[in-house]
């Protein structure tokens, strides 16, 4: 708690430190909880289920800061013809000529057999 003793300059770095940790929070930056190798080790069912389900921790050992643990990105594997659709809108458009002049630019139009080198 602040007292209106304590010097201006106290005051303003307390209330800086508070602002930082309320925009950290908004943004959901906030840090992540700590857990020991030892936490790990013995309640791995738990933290493993929370990480599934989006939770990440920092593992210590010693008080030291060794590594993270975090969820993976769920891929879809199915698009909705409304998502491509959506996604289509800002594509840009695709000149068949140019595209086609681009490919014989690159690739060999030849058919050849492998053997025949």
């Amino acid at each position: 708690m602040l007292r209106s003793g304590q010097p201006r300059a106290v005051r303003a770095g307390l209330w800086h430190l508070v602002a930082l940790s309320a925009i950290r929070a908004y943004a959901g930056v906030m840090p992540q909880p700590e857990i020991t190798q030892r936490d790990l080790r013995n309640r791995s069912k738990e933290i493993m289920d929370a990480v599934e389900h989006g939770r990440s921790f920092t593992v210590t050992r010693d008080g030291h800061r060794i590594g993270e643990l975090i969820p993976l990105r769920r891929r879809r594997r199915f698009v909705t013809r409304a998502d491509f659709a959506a996604m289509s809108r800002n594509a840009p458009l695709v000149d068949a000529a140019q595209f086609r002049a681009d490919l014989d630019a690159v690739a060999d139009s030849e058919l050849s057999s492998p053997y025949d080198r």
